[in-house]
């Protein structure tokens, strides 16, 4: 065992124990890796919410390593299967690969069982999974994800969201994720009414990224100068339907002109 001088004692922490004795990077007190050869692309801001008949989801497309926009495209909210969908945030590699065995372990129940998974039950698969995850989270790998969709049972939509230790938590109207989550949840939380239509809760998602890019440096903003627009999508008892790109385009151009205008 290490001995340590009354003044270079690490204390309580592991994660200082570790790298005062050569054997781990610099972790922060928030799990983040600093100081590390190497930066670990991470996922930011996500949101989702209900409407009356379903729920929206909506992502920025940001990555960022560090102060570095490490990638300008990435796409947080993704298909999980026909009712429902995954929002990440966290370290971008392990986020997306846990996605994809997500939807692999649906598919496969599926094909297997005859008949789908329940909602709540997918939401337990993936709380599972998290969990699965958290040795790598204990080295600031975090993969911190929102979960969604239409639960063709009762026919109404639900949300839940997770910790990084693979706790599940349904929420009743709204959730977001990520380092842009305060400023978003608060836009959706001023904005929010029971019986939202679906267009009105696909505009609070993009003014609530909006405001998200405009606070917090992490979170991207819709890129016109790229074409480059958050991905929004709606599940209802039809399915899972991403906003095009045109439709969003004109309504971040109306967000733009009302800010503005003040």
């Amino acid at each position: 065992m290490p001995f340590f001088s009354p003044g270079d004692d690490p204390g309580s922490s592991f994660p200082e124990l570790l790298r005062r004795i050569g054997m781990s990077p610099d972790i922060a007190a928030n799990g983040s890796v600093v100081g590390a050869s190497f930066a670990i692309p991470h996922a930011t801001t996500c949101v989702a919410l209900k409407y009356e008949g379903g729920v929206v989801m909506a992502g920025d497309r940001r990555a960022t390593s560090g102060n570095i926009i490490s990638h300008r495209s990435m796409e947080k909210v993704v298909q999980a299967d026909r009712h429902s969908a995954v929002a990440i945030a966290g370290a971008a590699g392990p986020a997306m690969e846990m996605v994809k065995m997500f939807q692999l372990q649906l598919e496969h129940y599926e094909k297997v069982e005859g008949s789908s998974l329940s909602l709540e039950g997918k939401a337990n698969q993936l709380s599972a999974m998290v969990r699965s995850n958290l040795p790598a989270a204990m080295q600031g790998m975090v993969v911190v994800p929102i979960f969604a969709g239409y639960d063709v049972r009762r026919e109404v939509g639900r949300l839940w969201d997770f910790d990084a230790t693979g706790g599940r938590y349904e929420e009743r109207n709204h959730v977001s994720t990520g380092s842009g989550s305060l400023h978003a949840s608060t836009v959706i939380k001023v904005g929010f009414r029971d019986g939202l239509s679906r267009d009105d809760a696909i505009q609070l998602a993009c003014r609530s990224l909006w405001e998200a890019a405009d606070a917090d440096s992490a979170t991207g903003g819709p890129d016109a100068l790229r074409g480059i627009y958050p991905v929004v999508a709606a599940i209802d008892v039809d399915g899972w339907q991403r906003i095009d790109d045109a439709d969003l385009a004109a309504r971040f151009e109306a967000i733009v002109n009302e800010v503005s205008s003040r």
